[in-house]
């Protein structure tokens, strides 16, 4: 018959099999960390594959446009070639916008699986020391003791059985805590690359918003010699595109003011739109996409350029302000109607044209989410609709979608 202190170093030596097992399985059993479902370096080389197309296809506008000043040629077509190349810029910096959100959601998701991979290891390490120390306690010969007190050949094989699941769970153990530490440097290392790699496209992009300011001046050059050498080139231009130009110059000059006070050290506030807004902004107001950024057919055979993008709603619905700044235009504009003009600072710009009437005015201060107008344009071909636009340094239009918050459906 057992002793009641065998009976009980047996149960202690079962108890601890079993608390070590369970400790132990789901490290064992499962993945350590929940996986991204595409590898950052696959996802780094596809934006970079898509930035190479872009780039490319401005390659060969730039080509077109070296070819034609080698031959006679019309400013008309020179003008046109221009304007392609400032539309490739314009895709390249809102693919930019669309990669840089992308890459910081990508740092926060390999920061939390980073933090969890260190949790896992320190609560291995602690499983761990918790085991040395009992085995050192109990001395080198305490699996022979164990196996020599059995009473029979049946309490043997049950002792050496606990004892040999113990020891499996303890190099699984061990095992784990390796992984982990594999776990840990990859995950260093990608954050790494990461922040690297939004490091250069956030240098890309103001490079390409340099380039841009570069081509809108070309073209400013080449519109003023069409016009001096031929009335053309104005018969072309629709009521649109005066609207357009209009608000470029409004905007032109508030970029002069910016960087004149720049220049001359005077304090500027921080801007309230930054690239880390990227995918985060809210919707002036709520409602589907009927017109996308970007160049779409018009009347005639014609190319309308929509520099920002159409959003339907009823006629009278709230419109309210994405970002805290100043009223630098609340008024009529030709064909967008009552239409309110918002600085953010820093050279970010909202154009929210098409209103029915404007609550604000110019010059003053609003904040995020007040009200600046109501959906109208229930006249125009499109129907009662917001017109939005998000303008970036030098008056380059940026794509709002990229900059607005996904509509869950």
């Amino acid at each position: 018959m057992k002793t009641g202190k065998e009976k009980r170093e047996t149960g202690n030596v079962v108890r601890q099999a079993v608390m070590l097992a369970v400790l132990t399985f789901p490290v064992s059993r499962f993945p350590l960390l929940a996986q991204r479902p595409q590898p950052l370096e696959q996802q780094l080389q596809d934006n970079q594959r898509r930035l190479e197309d872009i780039r490319r296809e401005r390659s060969q506008v730039e080509q077109e446009l070296e070819q034609l000043r080698t031959q006679a040629h019309s400013l008309a077509d020179e003008l046109s070639n221009i304007e392609r190349q400032k539309e490739t810029t314009n895709r390249i910096v809102n693919e930019l916008d669309r990669q840089i959100g992308g890459l910081s959601r990508q740092i926060d998701q390999i920061t939390v699986d980073l933090i969890l991979a260190q949790d896992a290891l320190e609560e291995k390490r602690a499983v761990l020391e918790r085991r040395l120390e009992d085995i050192y306690k109990r001395g080198p010969l305490y699996a022979y003791q164990v196996l020599l007190a059995s009473e029979s050949f049946g309490d043997l094989l049950s002792r050496y059985k606990y004892l040999y699941l113990v020891s499996r769970q303890d190099r699984l153990l061990a095992n784990d805590m390796f992984k982990l530490r594999d776990r840990i440097a990859r995950e260093r290392q990608a954050l790494l690359d990461a922040r690297d790699a939004l490091a250069r496209r956030k240098a890309e992009r103001t490079q390409e918003l340099q380039r841009y300011q570069t081509l809108e001046r070309e073209h400013q050059a080449s519109l003023r010699e069409t016009r001096r050498s031929s009335r053309a080139a104005a018969q072309r231009l629709s009521e649109l595109e005066r609207n357009e130009r209009t608000l470029n110059d409004r905007i032109a000059a508030l970029e002069r003011a910016r960087r004149e006070a720049e220049a001359r050290g005077a304090g500027v506030g921080a801007a309230a739109i930054t690239t880390a807004d990227i995918g985060r902004l809210d919707w002036p107001v709520p409602g589907r996409v009927i017109y996308q950024f970007g160049t779409a057919a018009g009347p005639n055979n014609t190319r309308l350029p929509w520099h920002g993008i159409g959003i339907g709603a009823p006629a009278g619905t709230p419109v309210r302000a994405v970002a805290t700044g100043t009223v630098s235009l609340a008024g009529p504009l030709g064909t967008y109607l009552t239409s309110v003009l918002l600085d953010h600072g820093g050279g970010y710009y909202t154009f929210y044209g098409s209103l029915s009437d404007a609550t604000v005015t110019r010059g003053e201060r609003v904040i995020k989410g007040q009200l600046v107008g109501h959906v109208g344009g229930a006249s125009s071909d499109e129907g009662p609709h917001l017109h939005f636009e998000i303008r970036g340094q030098g008056g380059i239009a940026l794509d709002p979608v990229n900059w607005l918050m996904p509509q869950h459906r």
